[in-house]
């Protein structure tokens, strides 16, 4: 690996900036659902080539989708008439040592543990259809993991920053406030299938939130409405400890939503997601490894979910670079943010990486001198530990 580059960047801090737009996808989004159950469905095989052979095998499963189904909401009721389809997709060892895996029954299973625990209306056995695509893995790729030396299996670039800013703060606490069981005991007709949307211009802040509401639990056209104010006060309720960061925060719910057109006007879904009759979804186009889709920082485009933590650096880099900028942040003084670029060479050892850059914004009073050595050190160590921080992935 070249040595570290630490440098400065001259640029307004994103708290400064006057415009700053975050988004984050909520536990039952498509596509926040595709990502989940790619990582069940990787964690799930690490288990088992772990229990069979004592190590993790080739695999990566970052190519799953899921087609939306058809259904038909109405006010106290409603009907799933087409289920959903998750499709499987990319690459995964089947056979090794004259063993058989059944790789198909390992993802189902991941799947469907996942839907009912984390989706309150969805069955997976009567509510989705699900069809195996993952193939063997090329032999170049899956020789990788029988070296010695853990080889990178992408030539891939990840980045990571800290700290957050207030408003990535509030989009991320929300959307997780909005699908715990606080919240669903509150206003249990409201689905899982959320999205946030955090504009701040200057200091005032505007989110707009979409609630899929559960049609059997939505008992008429005034109750929808009259839950939807309701909600809206029981968040600025729950952002108060924020407002004093803010001149102003505005919240909006469902703003499709048209009271004068029934229920054509009202977000129902009959399972709480949009997939089960709306949209589809698919690994990649959700939140960042840091939980959030931040548009004024940089971002890797890199799929994270269900690629394998042992060599795929697209998942390990993507977690590592975010780990060693919240480190470099919370222990060296002065400061305001750090970004941590990585990029990996195919078949090159992932604890060598082809670069490794931090860049800083600091503090007026602070110099890059009085820094940087305390910086190159904190990255250095960190490196060193890779392998062992691709356990907490697991």
């Amino acid at each position: 690996m070249n040595k570290i580059s630490v440098e400065v960047l001259l640029q307004t801090p994103t708290e400064e900036q006057f415009i700053e737009l975050v988004e984050r996808k909520g536990l039952g989004h498509p596509d926040s659902i595709c990502d989940a159950i790619a990582d069940s469905a990787s964690l799930a095989l690490c288990h088992e080539y772990k229990k069979n052979f004592g190590k993790i095998l080739h695999h990566n499963l970052d190519k799953i989708m899921l087609v939306a189904g058809e259904s038909h909401a109405e006010i106290g009721g409603g009907a799933v008439a087409q289920p959903m389809r998750i499709i499987f997709g990319d690459r995964a060892t089947a056979n090794y040592l004259n063993k058989h895996i059944d790789v198909e029954n390992i993802v189902t299973k991941a799947a469907k543990v996942w839907l009912r625990r984390h989706l309150r209306f969805v069955n997976p056995d009567q509510h989705v259809i699900f069809q195996n695509e993952i193939k063997m893995g090329s032999p170049e790729l899956t020789e990788l993991f029988e070296r010695v030396t853990v080889g990178a299996n992408d030539t891939s670039a990840a980045v990571g920053f800290a700290p957050f800013s207030q408003t990535e703060k509030i989009v991320f606490t929300l959307e997780n406030y909005l699908n715990s069981q606080t919240f669903k005991l509150l206003f249990p007709e409201t689905g899982e299938d959320v999205k946030i949307m955090g504009l701040r211009r200057g200091r005032d802040l505007h989110l707009t939130v979409a609630i899929a509401f559960v049609s059997s639990l939505v008992l008429s056209h005034d109750f929808y409405f009259k839950r939807k104010k309701e909600i809206v006060s029981h968040l600025l309720q729950f952002l108060e400890p924020w407002q004093k960061q803010f001149e102003n925060i505005k919240l909006e719910i469902n703003t499709l939503d048209d009271p004068e057109r029934g229920e054509n006007g009202m977000y129902l879904t009959v399972l709480g997601i949009s997939a089960d009759g709306a949209d589809s979804g698919q690994v990649g186009r959700g939140n960042r490894a840091n939980g959030l889709i931040t548009l004024n920082r940089p971002q890797s485009i890199e799929a994270h979910s269900g690629k394998n933590p042992f060599n795929h650096v697209g998942k390990i880099y993507s977690y590592f670079a975010n780990h060693v900028a919240e480190k470099i942040y919370s222990e060296v003084k002065g400061v305001r943010e750090v970004y941590v670029h990585l990029c990996s060479q195919i078949g090159k050892p992932i604890d060598r990486p082809l670069i490794a850059s931090v860049k800083l914004l600091l503090m007026s009073e602070i110099v890059l001198d009085d820094v940087k050595e305390q910086v190159e050190k904190i990255f250095s160590v960190e490196l060193s530990k890779i392998l062992e921080f691709r356990e907490t992935l697991l």
